[in-house]
């Protein structure tokens, strides 16, 4: 056996063998036991299903009966309920091999379930940051005793965390936790491929200068290279042809980009008499759960899914990843492959169904990007001074009273505080979110007003989704959907699309956001709001050199794929050229400078050129509209003034309407809230490299 092998608890390594009958560790399980048993923080990367977990684990259990841990001593914590759900049969599995338990805390789990947890405390406590807080501040919850073995921290997904506003949620909790505890806890992330593994595990240590390392061995030696194919095949129906058609007998994970589509395809495959099965989070939990496991237990079978499935929720062993036009980063991208190729002699694929000719363009740039080796950086959203906020007003939850001195403290070295922070404290203080005396805060009336309702739940939440009605038939829940599907006028009854069948309206209980429903065979409707950014400026650039001639190594495009790029290459030809960039007018004579820069950095340009680019135009990722009117003298003018400009350049401006949009914001200053907005919509270095590249003006 190896190193690490030997180095776990002997009780662990019989079951290894045993139990679980391995030969022995994989180089990631391997080279993890050391430093994790041993109490050094960690990142662990591994594709999916590339046994982080293990990784995780064993050197932790270990480390817990060397060292005699009592009581709740390791938090496993991740992003998805469904995935605690999924994980906890297994680690309690491992626990047991140890005489040990595991058990789950979220918002589902009963409260007679809670109190067998505060009584007899589990060994692995697996949860979510704000269930964690929710036995911060509750009444119920004796914090310090319940939470006063804690020893680790183990994030799953843990990229998914950082690079959004539940990532700055966490380690805020982490770190009044540890100020509640009085001492520093371990921290072991684990994630699939990032561009930035040094920097997430610094992100993840919250400002410590602890020990820590990237564990990352590599898997290149020997392995299969994917089977990679793009199609286009021009409709949703199209698409669920050629999935019916091809790989019978096989389980078919197909990934699509919206509720609504995989709502029209689920529906599309099961007329064709397809078992199929639909997945996503608008779907109530028992719908998705009946729907994994149905799909985990059959086999030639398809489940159609959102992102949802993309976070090693176990499904079972699948044959195929299908993906329905392009996922929107080269990281997504490698979770889905993950999902394939688990065993012996099988081979990790995707095949690409493009329904459109400009997903076909999207899914070879995100493909030209992944053929390069680049995978996107995890970056933490910046200037997060909204949690900021709800971090005060929880803290004075969990204390009943916040110093007004020194009231940082809480938080450790976390550097989410800015120089804003006594601003946002006063603000507070002045709105009535806070009242205070003798030198301390407390809650105030606005804060309940605001967020109190349901024990201040709104408060531990840290996104915000669009109001839905709950779906229901009879008494069992459907799912969800937004309100305009239930207010836009229609003809007849009106029908909604949802976990791949029709429903029909039977009531509307507008108070309770309840909508009643029976089964039908009318057609159905499925509408979400929720809308991507779209490609980030190296996808874009990728898209480009698509457009100039290059195609992604590796990858196998169909006869209508080769088809396809090649009318994209003719109709585009005026919107590249190799060496420079292009501003040309168009079709209908307006200005387009096609700066293949991302949504963002273009947005950004009109915010810093505003005498050159028209204002309020819809972001898109390969061009910016000009003023109609300037000449070709006034643009070069221009684009000199703006490579010249050294004074701090303007962010964008944010409408007071998209304000609502920002948890929180009511406890801002609107100052900041819109600062904090403009700062979230713009790429500030891919601008400023258009702005150095050359460009090329046809008049």
């Amino acid at each position: 056996m190896t190193a690490g092998f030997d180095r776990l608890d002997p009780v662990i390594q019989h079951h290894i063998v045993n139990s679980l009958g391995w030969p022995g560790l994989r180089p990631l399980q391997d080279e993890s036991v050391a430093p994790i048993s041993t109490g050094s923080d960690a990142i662990l990367l591994a594709p999916t299903a590339g046994g982080k977990t293990e990784a995780a684990m064993f050197p932790l259990l270990t480390r817990m009966q060397t060292e005699r841990w009592t009581g709740i001593s390791v938090l496993y914590i991740c992003p998805l309920k469904a995935l605690l759900n999924n994980l906890q049969p297994r680690i309690a599995g491992y626990a047991e091999w140890m005489g040990r338990d595991a058990s789950t805390w979220h918002g589902d789990v009963t409260s007679s379930a809670r109190g067998r947890i505060k009584r007899d405390r589990p060994d692995v406590l697996l949860t979510t940051p704000e269930s964690l807080e929710s036995m911060l501040v509750s009444e119920g919850v004796d914090a310090a005793e319940v939470l006063g073995g804690v020893q680790a921290v183990v994030v799953d997904e843990v990229h998914a965390f950082a690079g959004d506003d539940r990532g700055w949620h966490l380690l805020a909790v982490l770190a009044r936790l540890e100020t509640l505890l009085g001492r520093r806890l371990q921290r072991v992330g684990m994630s699939a491929t990032v561009g930035n593994p040094d920097q997430l595990l610094s992100w993840l240590q919250g400002g410590s200068v602890r020990a820590g390392l990237v564990i990352a061995p590599s898997l290149d030696g020997g392995a299969v290279v994917p089977d990679i194919t793009v199609d286009s095949v021009g409709s949703v129906e199209n698409a669920s042809k050629v999935i019916a058609t091809l790989h019978k007998g096989e389980k078919r994970l197909v990934f699509v980009d919206s509720r609504r589509l995989a709502e029209e395809l689920g529906k599309s495959l099961r007329e064709r008499g397809i078992t199929t099965f639909v997945s996503h989070s608008s779907l109530s939990a028992a719908e998705r759960r009946e729907s994994e496991e149905a799909f985990a237990e059959a086999r030639d079978c398809v489940i159609v899914a959102t992102s949802t499935l993309e976070l090693g929720i176990d499904v079972g062993d699948l044959d195929r990843v299908i993906q329905i036009n392009a996922p929107r980063t080269v990281s997504s991208f490698l979770q889905r492959l993950g999902r394939t190729g688990r065993r012996p002699g099988s081979t990790r694929n995707c095949l690409f169904l493009c329904i459109t000719e400009e997903a076909v363009l999207d899914a070879l740039g995100m493909l030209q990007c992944w053929s390069a080796g680049w995978v996107e950086p995890v970056l933490p959203t910046p200037e997060p001074r909204h949690i900021v906020a709800q971090q005060i007003l929880a803290s004075a939850l969990q204390t009943r009273r916040v110093p007004l001195t020194d009231w940082q403290q809480g938080w450790g070295s976390l550097p989410l505080f800015d120089d804003t922070a006594p601003e946002i404290m006063s603000h507070l203080l002045t709105e009535g979110f806070l009242e205070q005396d003798s030198g301390t805060a407390f809650i105030g009336l606005e804060a309940e007003k605001h967020f109190g309702r349901r024990h201040f739940m709104e408060l531990l939440a840290v996104f915000t989704a669009a109001p839905e009605f709950k779906v229901l038939a009879g008494r069992d829940e459907i799912g969800s959907v937004e309100t305009a599907l239930l207010t836009e006028e229609v003809e007849g009854r009106r029908i909604l699309l949802l976990g791949g069948r029709s429903w029909a309206v039977t009531h509307i209980d507008w108070k309770r956001r309840f909508c009643y429903v029976e089964a039908t065979e009318i057609p159905g409707k499925a509408k979400w709001s929720s809308i991507p950014d779209g490609p980030s400026f190296e996808i874009a650039r990728g898209m480009r050199e698509v457009l100039l001639g290059s195609l992604p190594q590796g990858v196998t495009l169909t006869r209508r794929a080769v088809t396809t790029i090649d009318g994209i290459r003719g109709v585009r030809s005026g919107t590249v050229t190799d060496g420079s960039f292009v501003i040309a007018r168009d079709e209908r004579e307006d200005w387009r400078w096609w700066t293949w820069a991302g949504a963002k950095a273009n947005r950004t340009l009109g915010a810093w050129i505003p005498d050159l680019i028209v204002p309020r135009q819809m972001s898109r990722a390969d061009c910016v509209r000009l003023h109609r009117d300037l000449s070709v003298q006034d643009i070069r003018d221009g684009l000199a003034a703006a490579r010249a400009h050294d004074a701090p350049r303007p962010l964008p401006a944010v409408d007071k309407g998209a304000l609502r949009g920002l948890k929180f914001s009511v406890a801002l200053p609107e100052r900041l809230a819109r600062q904090t907005l403009s700062a979230r919509l713009v790429n500030t270095i891919g601008s400023e490299l258009v702005l150095t590249e050359k460009t090329q003006l046809r008049s």
